[in-house]
């Protein structure tokens, strides 16, 4: 029989969370899928547990919604109040990062 470790928050997640995560976040807006592909190239290979949950919660909105929190338009207690929580605005930052651009 084999052992199953428990998973802690600060774990990474495996290849395969991974990419069912980035199956669950394509979206219908061409603009949230733009920060989404942002996103998981730059942190795709250190997300942790708590940011895929962070992540996954925030799926859970509307694309209006979403794109509402991506362009600082409303809070995240303002969308939704549950949604208020240390892992969604983590990822929210993550999303909102602006890229390192070469000179």
């Amino acid at each position: 029989m084999e052992h199953l470790a428990a998973v802690l928050p600060d774990d990474l997640i495996d290849e395969r969370a991974l990419s069912k995560l980035r199956w669950r976040c394509r979206r219908g807006l061409l603009e949230n899928d733009i920060f989404i592909d942002r996103f998981f190239k730059r942190y795709g290979s250190a997300l942790t547990v708590k940011q895929a949950q962070g992540l996954g919660a925030l799926m859970e909105l509307s694309d209006n919604d979403l794109l509402d929190l991506h362009l600082g338009r409303k809070a995240l207690a303002q969308v939704e109040p549950d949604l208020a929580r240390e892992d969604v605005s983590e990822v929210l930052n993550m999303l909102r990062a602006t890229p390192e651009r070469s000179i």
